[in-house]
């Protein structure tokens, strides 16, 4: 009698576990369709409007001027043995001085990071890289590339190569996630972790699951699935979608923020109309719903979590509820006023607490600026 009621529990629970992630893709594909359904009334809607318009977008030939100011740094390139990519990073400051390594997210390049290099780089080697798929770094074609312990590994090659084995490492964004998991896998190689509107990612999943406003934020990540029709959403009217992202009131940077003059806007159009650049971007989507959960949750390095009040794609109680799985001091500031793109809209702020917590280092309170 005890065997049955064993092996009907044990049934009972793999039922569970089966329904369970039956009605996780469930949902994943039905928000897929919903989204999709959505983007084709937006394309027939641009159609009807502006026919010979919609399906005009220019590649840029020749890179802005700005990408080529010798004030941010020299251009590198690295090809890591391992994986056999090759990457591309601006780097600034003394070799030798400790290592500021910094993470771009999405849609963005290593030029997001132009306010912090030409700051940090009196007291440390900084170095901004395209993360595979982006910039002049390679595109690896298979989504399969673009797992998180691929990511992860790639940041550890550039730390090893570039003559290190610490960092203070920098992410906003989807380089935000890249860098929570550097540091939970590697924490030996993080002197300090400093964070842009970035959750860690298993605060991100288990919110998002919880609170269906944040998961209506988040409906991107279900239309990045599709192949290929997200790179025309974003291609139509010359970028114009993507053009929106950092100017538009819903979206964009704010209007007592730094905006970006044309020929930054240049720049990004400059990077992501090269042949390839949103399908390499887009893969980091692609592959997220099969990487969660994580495994491993802690974080030992100091952290310092920066949000932009104003983020119209994360909501803000995601960034205390990090505190959770930090092991270290954690010092949280939310910035009034601002926006997702946080390093690029208050330059100023953003690079005066990323000096009081390199210097200081330790804060467990939470403060408004």
């Amino acid at each position: 009698m005890a065997r049955v009621l064993h092996n009907l529990l044990l049934f009972t629970i793999r039922l569970t576990m089966k329904i369970r992630v039956l009605g996780y893709w469930s949902l994943i594909y039905g928000y897929c369709a919903l989204c999709t359904a959505v983007a084709l009334l937006k394309l027939w809607w641009s159609i009807i409007l502006r026919p010979s318009a919609t399906f005009q977008w220019g590649i840029r030939e020749t890179p802005p001027a700005c990408l080529n100011d010798t004030s941010l740094g020299t251009h590198c390139y690295v090809r890591i043995k391992e994986s056999g990519l090759r990457f591309h990073y601006v780097a600034a400051g003394e070799r030798g001085k400790p290592l500021m390594l910094f993470l771009h997210g999405f849609p963005e390049f290593w030029f997001s990071w132009r306010h912090q290099l030409r700051e940090f780089k009196s007291e440390f080697r900084v170095v901004a890289i395209d993360m595979r798929g982006y910039g002049e770094s390679d595109l690896p074609s298979s989504t399969e590339s673009y797992r998180f312990d691929y990511l992860v590994t790639d940041v550890k090659d550039i730390v090893e190569y570039l003559g290190y084995n610490r960092c203070h490492l920098v992410g906003h964004d989807w380089g935000g996630t890249i860098a929570w998991l550097f540091a939970i896998h590697y924490p030996e190689m993080v002197t300090k972790l400093i964070v842009l509107n970035c959750p860690h990612p298993s605060v991100f999943s288990d919110y998002a699951l919880r609170h269906p406003s944040q998961l209506l934020k988040s409906s991107y990540f279900f239309f990045f699935q599709l192949p290929r029709f997200p790179e025309l959403m974003l291609s139509i009217n010359d970028f114009k979608a993507l053009k929106g992202l950092f100017t538009s009131r819903s979206t964009g940077i704010g209007r007592k923020g730094r905006w970006l003059t044309a020929e930054d806007m240049e720049a990004y159009l400059y990077a992501f109309s090269q042949p390839g650049a949103l399908t390499g971007a887009l893969n980091y989507y692609r592959n997220v719903f099969s990487s969660l959960p994580l495994r491993q949750n802690d974080v030992k390095s100091p952290v310092l979590l920066l949000w932009g009040e104003r983020d119209a794609f994360l909501e803000q109680e995601m960034a205390e509820a990090c505190r959770v799985y930090i092991r270290n001091h954690f010092r949280l500031n939310i910035i009034s006023g601002a926006s997702h793109w946080l390093q690029q809209d208050q330059p100023d702020i953003v690079n005066t607490l990323i000096w009081t917590f390199l210097k200081e280092g330790e804060g467990r309170k939470t403060y408004r600026n």
